[in-house]
């Protein structure tokens, strides 16, 4: 009576293993298929995980370690599951999820089964789905949970505007594109329109600017302003409460999306996943992208190479430090809407020392402005210089003969080395003697060193080209003019 029973669990047990040895084996047919046809990364993170559980029939079952994992898999690479495990079952074949929906405290998983609806994206490119009707309820990310909007808020602020966007030729490119397309969003070449620049020099200004013009011009439209940070938080949140496809139904649906600092998406490999996708939908949807970043996409590091060559389509404008004329009009433009009257020396003082970034720049004026008040003090130039030391690089320099050499051959737009040549051209004998009679006036060198300088000139020339310069000064409007503009570049270094 024993030996039967024994020969029934020995097939059982053969039975069993040649079970789990049929569903593995089919499971890693289909995977070798899968691993030719995806990234490597998106392989190890959607399909290492899974284990092939049972193969009962034509019906393969794999475990996946959560809902979040199921519903990607079905939304994203519905079309090659599908595909593989029939080319490894037959036409008949199909495909289950044993999905795991928690853990107990004895570590025993409890689970529930799924079968593969074959509804997801069927695109070559395989895509996130399209988005919801938007008469349907979409979770705003922006919005607090139990709080219902009817009008997606742009996320804007307000200030910034074309209007009080100081045009020059630091940002002339750049301005003109944005403004384009604030008039024809998505129907202009410049999507997306990438603005690139380094830290204070006016990205976000910009950016926001076409967003605030496009609402004056369209208030239908849909337009949304987020940083690379705000969206990976978002995405995070979104994964951990398992609601994935309302994120980014919510992104897709925009009809203008700004996305600020994409270079802060360096490193993140699913973020950069989702928001490829979603940058992929809007653009074949014909909506306009708006990005900013620090630097070139040929500079930047850290995101994905499909990505880069996505930024790529439009255009790249770049935003350069502005001269010295846009920075007084940017001061002069912000005194003025804060109901505010400087003197024109002030103004050219903060401009002509703080050259590093207009946010700079406008910071120094209210760090001004905020000691005038708080001390009771009439802004003027001494009180300038005393305010704004912590702002102004190499405030207390001294003035020497090197630097009034190179400040006088800049104005005139001569080599230095011909102003201590024998040449007589009358540009560089008139830098010449400027130079010479500055050199006299704001330094304690004497006649002889200041003629050695240059080029070995005798004490007597010296006095020859100041008392030109002097008599010029009184007797030509035009030459007076070129003395006292580099005077004044003098007094503000």
């Amino acid at each position: 009576m024993s030996t039967p029973l024994v020969v029934n669990q020995f097939i059982s047990i053969i039975s069993n293993r040649y079970m789990e040895k049929t569903c593995t084996s089919v499971w890693n047919n289909c995977l070798q298929i899968i691993k030719d046809n995806i990234p490597t990364q998106s392989f190890k993170t959607w399909f290492d995980p899974i284990k092939a559980l049972r193969l009962e029939g034509n019906i393969l079952t794999i475990q996946v370690p959560s809902l979040f994992f199921y519903e990607w898999l079905e939304e994203h690479y519905v079309s090659l599951l599908r595909k593989t495990v029939k080319k490894q079952l037959g036409e008949d074949g199909r495909l289950e999820y044993n999905i795991v929906v928690e853990k107990s405290s004895n570590n025993k998983p409890y689970t529930t089964n799924m079968p593969s609806n074959g509804n997801g994206a069927e695109g070559k490119n395989q895509s996130i789905p399209m988005p919801i009707n938007l008469n349907k309820d979409i979770k705003n990310p922006f919005v607090i949970p139990g709080l219902k909007k009817l009008q997606v808020d742009p996320q804007l602020n307000q200030n910034y505007t074309f209007e009080n966007y100081i045009e020059g030729d630091c940002n002339r490119l750049a301005r003109a594109a944005g403004y384009a397309v604030s008039n024809k969003p998505g129907g202009t070449s410049f999507n997306p329109l990438m603005i690139y620049g380094a830290v204070g020099l006016g990205k976000t200004h910009l950016a926001q600017a076409i967003g605030n013009e496009i609402k004056r011009l369209q208030n239908d439209k849909l337009v949304l302003y987020v940083s690379c940070e705000k969206f990976t938080q978002q995405f995070v949140d979104a994964l951990k409460n398992n609601n994935i496809n309302d994120f980014v139904n919510f992104y897709q649906a925009m009809d203008v999306l700004i996305m600020d600092d994409v270079h802060n998406f360096a490193g993140k490999e699913k973020t950069q996943d989702i928001f490829f996708h979603i940058f992929n939908h809007l653009h074949q949807s014909g909506k306009q992208l708006i990005v900013t970043c620090d630097k070139p996409p040929k500079d930047l590091t850290g995101l994905e190479e499909r990505l880069l060559s996505r930024f790529k389509w439009g255009l790249s404008a770049d935003l350069q430090v502005p001269d010295l004329e846009t920075r007084m009009a940017i001061l002069k433009k912000k005194i003025y809407s804060d109901g505010i009257d400087l003197s024109g020396d002030v103004i050219e003082y903060v401009a002509h020392n703080i050259d590093n970034n207009v946010r700079e720049l406008e910071g120094a004026m209210v760090s001004l402005l905020a000691q005038s008040t708080l001390n009771k003090k009439d802004i003027d130039l001494n009180l300038a210089k005393s305010m704004l030391k912590n702002f102004i690089k190499n405030s207390s320099k001294e003035i020497s003969i090197e630097y009034i050499q190179k400040l006088v051959c800049e104005y005139f737009e001569v080599p230095i080395e011909m102003v201590k040549s024998k040449a007589r051209r009358r540009e560089i004998v008139q830098a010449r003697q400027i130079s010479m009679y500055l050199a006299k006036s704001h330094t304690k060198t004497s006649l002889k060193s200041i003629g050695v300088f240059f080029g070995g000139r005798d004490h007597s020339t010296v006095i020859y080209a100041c008392q030109t310069v002097e008599d010029l000064i009184e007797t030509d409007k035009k030459f007076k003019s070129y003395v006292t503009d580099i005077q004044k570049k003098l007094k503000m270094s």
